[in-house]
């Protein structure tokens, strides 16, 4: 190819390349608008795993749109107060929360399979239903006729069973005991003789400080370490049965979800589900430690008795078929989990349950 040749062609392809991309801007900025929105979390800053997940998710979100699409997290209470988060998303006055879906549950039953219902699936299950299992297709369904839409944003893991004052050994004690107790499993302790209380994290320990409240639960030993839990209350039960895979979403304005760019859209998906994932290895590095130096403080760590468990299960079904008889959709939620949960036990009991009580058995013999 001579030079004249070559400076032509090229001239003439830089031209294209020049006119394809003039062509192309207006179209990249229609996909790419600049928006800027505002999310509420239900939970305060310090509580940096929970409260960070919204974090995670927005600066995912912003890297994937070039800053674009900009969303500002604001932390329980300097917008609107933490058990507020939905309803401020689902009128408009914030475009998202970050929230656990189960503390609306008193509006609607439903919505306390967003997060957990007592003795459901655990974290990874949680998972596989929202993502494979048609979990969270059925749950927006139902958040629709809320005015949000809504995508997994976070889980805690098996939570702890909570903090109290005295020892809990028969359901004879929990007759009586006011306690702090998130969601539907309220309800279901209401059958056993508790009182539940529902308060927002930053108000727990000053309640169960000043007497208020006999216990309180929150999530586990990093969350419930920064809450200082400890100093007011030495007994720490264990399983939280109530939360044996407690989800976090992220809920969006439906109108304003709606109207978002297909892109915008996607990066949300994505962004959501690295924030989920990232969220559950979080605690699961940071628990280890934190149960240590608990009771290096001097927590007593104690088993709820067979007993309360058994009681616990028993009530919980009769909650359940009580509201599934008034409650078409939580009723169809209850059996879309209740079929896949009978699955993933039989291959949960093969699979990991045998794996992992196998390491533990060395571990507990000094071999690892």
């Amino acid at each position: 190819m001579d030079r004249r040749s070559f400076l032509t062609k090229a001239t003439l392809g830089g031209a294209t390349a020049a006119g394809a991309a003039a062509l192309g801007a207006p179209a990249i900025a229609q996909s790419m608008p600049k928006l800027n929105w505002r999310m509420t979390s239900s939970f305060p800053k310090a509580l940096d795993t929970i409260y960070g997940a919204a974090e995670t998710m927005a600066n995912y979100v912003r890297a994937a749109t070039d800053g674009n699409f900009d969303i500002q997290v604001f932390a329980g209470g300097e917008l609107v107060p933490g058990l507020q988060a939905a309803d401020a998303a689902a009128t408009g006055t914030v475009e998202c929360c970050h929230t656990a879906s189960y503390y609306y549950w008193g509006k609607d039953a439903a919505y306390s399979f967003g997060t957990t219902v007592p003795f459901g699936l655990n974290a990874r299950q949680t998972n596989a239903w929202f993502y494979y299992g048609g979990g969270n297709e059925l749950l927006n369904e139902f958040y629709a006729t809320q005015g949000l839409y809504a995508l997994p944003c976070g889980n805690t893991g098996a939570q702890m069973g909570g903090w109290y004052r005295k020892e809990i050994n028969t359901v004879e004690d929990l007759k009586g005991l006011k306690m702090r107790i998130g969601g539907f499993a309220g309800k279901i302790m209401e059958k056993l003789g508790l009182v539940p209380q529902q308060i927002a994290g930053g108000d727990i320990y000053p309640s169960l400080e000043k007497g208020t409240i006999d216990a309180a639960e929150w999530v586990g030993p990093y969350d419930d370490e920064k809450l200082g839990f400890y100093k007011v209350a030495p007994y720490y039960y264990y399983p939280g049965w109530w939360e044996g895979g407690a989800a976090l979403h992220t809920m969006f304005n439906l109108e304003a979800y709606n109207n978002l760019p297909e892109a915008y859209k996607a990066a949300l998906a994505s962004a959501c589900q690295a924030a989920n994932s990232d969220m559950m290895a979080s605690y699961d590095h940071k628990n280890p430690a934190a149960v240590k130096r608990l009771v290096a403080a001097g927590t007593q760590l104690r088993p709820f008795s067979a007993e309360i468990l058994s009681a616990c299960f028993d009530a919980a079904n009769e909650v359940y078929a009580e509201v599934s008889a008034g409650n078409p959709t939580f009723k169809k939620l209850l059996d879309s989990q209740n079929a896949f949960k009978k699955d993933a036990y039989l291959w949960a009991q093969l699979s990991e349950l045998n794996y992992d009580s196998f390491m533990m058995a060395q571990d507990n013999a000094g071999k690892l």
